[in-house]
């Protein structure tokens, strides 16, 4: 009797706290138990097969979802799935990987040509991406340990087959010059209007994590291309826009090469002229005249996103964003982003979560709504330094960390590539007896005063310039509307 008591007497101030002494439904129980606790799974079984209670299900968050009649087999395998589901994916992940690991050291034993570094690349940047969700370090301590052997053999690659591809008219991958007769140009001629987009420094895995963001208002086409050497902002962003190799624009715009090369706003201040040159050499014509727009910082790109229908009375606009380059340059001077972004794990989160509210996923959503074809790129990629290179040479010498310019440049070729003729990489002379290095794998320079300083000082400090994987194979993705 006590207890029936107790029961009635909680009954009847549960009644009135909610004013109603109702019995709740399923789906309202639920709403109750994830509203106190979040982290609980619910499983929900019901009689009902109507999609309506299925989409409200899956909208209070359930973990799974049965429909009566069921056995004890389907009870134990949707609490098998909760229960133990980050172990079941560890094991699988684990499973997985070690066969693409075999598979891909089998390709690096067969002496792999350009289109299987690419497809070992983007392999390799899938399981970066995989692997972020998942606990144990192991995985990711021996994709980085791959990703480092892989390396070495593509510089080694690079080294042989660089050169070959500028001069000997042997068969190449796209490089940055060849973007705009290959992507861009046949869009042109067909008569289609295109959005040509460069995200400055930006890499093949940050690109495959932002991609996803996009699937629901766009198809995607995912492809690559190779940028020249060096794999800095002057160089190749260059190349990107005239279709030439720097040697050849220093015949179009003499002079352009004196300037510091670390300085991009001189020694890329030309880029909507050498995309008017290029598309006159392809004998396309463009009228209205082409839009352009160098996009620097948040407020531009607001700015832009908001005023965005003024382009599409246009059949060309380029644009270049610089998002990618300015957080890691950031992150050399600030203790809190290095904080955020302590490894290319976290560069990518950061880089995802920026994007999902950016003005530039407004940008692209808006130009694929109108029927536009988008083609997104990078001028480069970027690697995180990790060992210093010895570097002898003359004070007149550039300041990059990957590459540098200079006279009397000394440095260990096991460390880097060594450009004594800047003519045979296609590069500009800046003076008599003036060559290039350009440092590999995960390399930086340093010079050998204060050298445990400096070698301190840029360590683990995202870098470009150089011959890597990361810095040099790039996507090339064609966004188009679904309803075009």
């Amino acid at each position: 009797m006590t207890r029936f008591r107790k029961w009635t007497a909680r009954r009847s101030t549960a009644c009135y706290l909610t004013s109603t002494c109702r019995v709740l439904d399923g789906l309202e129980t639920a709403d109750r138990i994830k509203t106190k606790r979040p982290d609980l799974p619910v499983i929900m079984i019901t009689k009902s097969e109507e999609e309506t209670l299925m989409d409200d299900a899956l909208g209070a968050k359930i973990s799974d979802y049965l429909t009566k009649p069921v056995n004890p087999t389907q009870i134990l395998v949707a609490l098998k799935k909760v229960i133990d589901k980050s172990a079941i994916e560890q094991r699988i992940a684990t499973r997985d990987y070690l066969v693409e690991f075999r598979e891909i050291t089998m390709k690096l034993n067969e002496n792999p040509g350009w289109r299987e570094w690419a497809d070992i690349h983007a392999r390799l940047s899938w399981w970066d991406i995989e692997l972020d969700s998942l606990p144990d370090g192991g995985l990711k301590q021996s994709l980085e340990g791959q990703r480092t052997e892989c390396n070495v053999e593509f510089g080694k690659f690079i080294e042989k087959n660089y050169e070959d591809w500028l001069w000997r008219q042997k068969e190449r991958p796209p490089l940055s010059v060849d973007v705009v007769e290959r992507f861009v140009a046949p869009r042109l001629k067909a008569g289609e209007k295109v959005l040509y987009l460069v995200m400055d420094c930006m890499r093949y895995d940050q690109w495959m994590a932002i991609e996803p963001l996009l699937y629901d208002s766009v198809r995607i086409t995912r492809d690559f291309h190779y940028s020249i050497l060096p794999t800095a902002t002057p160089y190749s962003r260059n190349a990107l826009f005239s279709g030439l190799f720097p040697s050849e624009i220093e015949k179009e715009i003499p002079g352009l090469w004196q300037s510091a090369d670390e300085d991009e706003g001189s020694s890329n201040r030309f880029e909507r002229q050498l995309l008017d040159l290029q598309l006159a050499r392809l004998g396309i014509t463009v009228e209205p005249e082409p839009r352009y727009a160098k996009i620097l910082d948040p407020e531009e790109a607001a700015s832009t996103a908001k005023k965005v229908s003024q382009f599409f009375d246009r059949k060309l606009v380029s644009m270049v964003f610089n998002f990618v380059d300015m957080l890691g340059h950031g992150r050399s001077h600030s203790d809190i982003l290095r904080e955020m972004l302590p490894h290319e794990a976290g560069y990518r989160s950061v880089i995802k979560a920026w994007f999902e509210h950016s003005s530039l996923r407004q940008i692209l959503q808006s130009f694929a709504k109108q029927g536009w074809t988008v083609i997104v790129t990078s001028d480069h990629g970027s690697i995180r330094g990790q060992k210093g290179a010895k570097v002898v040479s003359d004070r007149e010498a550039s300041s990059s960390l990957r590459y540098k310019y200079g006279r009397n440049l000394r440095v260990d070729k096991r460390q880097a590539i060594v450009v004594p003729q800047p003519e045979n990489f296609k590069l500009p002379k800046r003076g008599m007896n003036t060559g290039y290095i350009v440092a590999k794998e995960n390399y930086y320079f340093v010079y050998p005063t204060n050298y445990n300083k400096y070698l301190s000082l840029y360590k683990d400090s995202f870098q470009h310039g150089g011959v890597s994987l990361e810095e040099m194979i790039l996507p090339v993705a064609v966004l188009e509307g679904k309803g075009n």
